[in-house]
């Protein structure tokens, strides 16, 4: 069995005309410009691209198929090189039975087959071109339709405080909302790790991902896992999801749940923390309070102990949140030593000391061996790294 690194959930990004945005100081986040990064900067070997139910994406696929750049696999996926991407979908459902709005993870293994879900999509949303659009469906009806195509499907971010499963969606239990039979893994997000989801029992049956929601070039790989597969396909990936065949999650990187835009709740007005049991901000007397990741799975606990055959969870602080490396320095370490993966786990301090000052290289280090002390993100700001 071989190990994969793998992200999936990566955004082309789509504005209101459906064409790709271009981010300030970065390259346009269009199809090509993603599997090359993701490759040589980062060290992908799968990655999801979850707006490939676009018209103009999948047509951009099947360009690249044409040129002989790309080529789909017989076991699903679509090849480039070194890398495999698995088309996929992020879509929202705001149903009778939701609270609020959750977002959940569609892939399919072929463009033929995303083709399909992409014109039975356009009958059920308002602008196919658009990334993360509602779907004027019921979940069940999404669930039945994916698996229909032979696709998988996982809730995205489910901890977040808007429009996701448990921050928003449901009261108590995903099956207010889903057939619990038809999903094939549970997406935590940047906020939570799997000690902490583990603590809801209803999700011990399921193989836990953790994914960037990257929406630049920069954030691929701030979260990801490696999986054990025979080789980077969708029919592997399946199999690794249900546990099959030796095949299987066996380590889950992610940020310190502490770095995650949502850990702790704060008064939406001044961000100050606010106890999860305060109605009111005792700093501005604000009432509009933005419940954070840590308090609600408090509020959902149902299990004291995990599950025992978790793979390993390892923290990890990307190098965006390293003081003092600007992106021109990231760009030098990158070039140097190949991919952010190998700088922020492999490289020795000896050697990073020789492309960055000293202080930078003892952040790093720090930072892999969690020595770092972090403040707590929070209200749709992100954690960072404490004066030490």
């Amino acid at each position: 069995m071989n190990r994969y690194y793998v992200d999936l959930h990566i955004h082309i990004g789509r504005t209101w005309t459906g064409k790709p945005v271009k981010i300030t100081g970065s390259k346009s986040l269009t199809f090509t410009n993603i599997i090359e990064h993701a490759r040589h900067e980062k060290g992908l070997n799968m990655i999801g691209i979850i707006d490939s139910h676009s018209p103009e994406v999948i047509l951009e696929m099947e360009s690249l198929i044409q040129s002989g750049e790309v080529v789909e696999h017989q076991n699903g996926g679509l090849v480039f090189g070194d890398l495999t991407v698995i088309p996929g979908s992020e879509l929202e459902i705001y149903d009778e039975q939701c609270n609020g709005p959750i977002h959940v993870l569609c892939y399919m293994p072929t463009i033929a087959k995303m083709r399909e879900f992409s014109n039975w999509l356009s009958g059920h949303l308002k602008n196919i071109q658009l990334s993360s659009q509602r779907v004027y469906i019921t979940g069940l009806q999404l669930q039945k339709k994916t698996k229909e195509l032979g696709g998988i499907f996982i809730p995205a971010h489910v901890f977040t405080p808007f429009k996701s499963l448990y921050g928003k969606g449901v009261n108590h239990s995903l099956t207010e909302v889903f057939d619990p039979s038809l999903i094939d893994g549970i997406e935590l997000g940047l906020s939570s790790d799997t000690e902490m989801a583990d603590q809801l029992g209803e999700l011990h049956a399921y193989t836990f991902v953790t994914n960037s929601d990257a929406h630049s070039l920069a954030k691929i790989a701030r979260e990801y896992q490696v999986i054990a597969m025979e080789e980077p396909t969708f029919l592997e990936l399946q199999k690794a999801l249900q546990g099959e065949d030796g095949r299987g999650v066996i380590a889950n990187y992610g940020l310190d749940p502490l770095l995650g835009k949502y850990h702790k709740t704060v008064c939406a007005n001044c961000l100050n923390h606010v106890p999860n049991d305060d109605q009111l901000c005792n700093l501005c007397g604000s009432e509009k309070i933005i419940k954070g990741v840590a308090d609600r799975i408090l509020e959902l606990k149902t299990a004291a102990t995990g599950r025992a055959d978790r793979p390993h969870y390892i923290h990890q602080v990307p190098l965006e949140f390293i003081p003092g490396l600007g992106p021109r320095l990231l760009e030098k370490l990158v070039d140097h030593f190949g991919s952010e993966m190998a700088i922020l786990h492999e490289v020795p301090k000896e050697a990073l000391a020789q492309v960055v000052p000293e202080k930078i290289a003892e952040f790093i280090m720090q930072a892999r061996e969690g020595k770092v002390h972090l403040a707590a993100g929070g209200g749709g700001k992100y954690g960072k790294i404490a004066d030490q």
